[in-house]
């Protein structure tokens, strides 16, 4: 019988007050706590990161930073989250190398069920997202759960992104859709 934690990993509905769920998450809060009381490039500061995204290679987070879990959260080289991001990550939220959070940026992987009866009772699930390398988001924008986005793009601020977006393009609105390619510069 898998956990709760499984369950919601899997992509499944699962039980949001699990115990061990709700720890998890409180133990987060601990991470958050040090990370939004510190000063970036300090050594609390570092070691607030490396707690809260293991394995992040050297990843930047302007406080104040939220989260659910952190350990869903996968970031590549040259990551940078500009003040008052938010990462709901029940699922697993992936970022390629060089990728550009503007400030209030807000990444939803969770979501509840339309029916009435099984979201007053705690039921929800997650869908992962992926941000591909060399991305931009601009301030102010939304990813829903389930999102993909192509390497090299940019999302405009204020963006609402339900949809996925290719790669090599320029994309804004809401709902958010493709503007225009990115071509190569001479």
């Amino acid at each position: 019988m898998k956990s709760e934690r499984e369950k919601m990993l899997a992509g499944e509905p699962y039980l949001a007050w699990d115990e061990a769920l709700f720890q998890a998450r409180v133990d987060c809060r601990h991470s958050l706590m040090a990370l939004n009381n510190s000063i970036p490039n300090t050594p609390q500061w570092r070691e607030a990161i490396d707690a809260l995204i293991p394995n992040n290679q050297g990843a930047y987070l302007e406080p104040p930073f939220r989260c659910d879990y952190g350990d869903n959260i996968k970031v590549g080289k040259n990551f940078y989250a500009n003040f008052n991001c938010v990462i709901l990550d029940v699922a697993e939220v992936h970022f390629g190398d060089n990728v550009l959070l503007a400030p209030n940026v807000q990444i939803y992987t969770a979501g509840h069920p339309v029916e009435v009866e099984p979201r007053i009772n705690g039921v929800e699930f997650g869908k992962t997202i992926t941000v591909g390398n060399n991305v931009w988001i601009g301030g102010g924008v939304i990813i829903c759960p389930g999102v993909n986005i192509g390497d090299n793009s940019v999302i405009g601020a204020g963006s609402v992104v339900t949809k996925d977006i290719p790669a090599n393009v320029v994309a804004a609105g809401n709902p958010c859709r493709v503007i225009r390619p990115i071509e190569a510069q001479n």
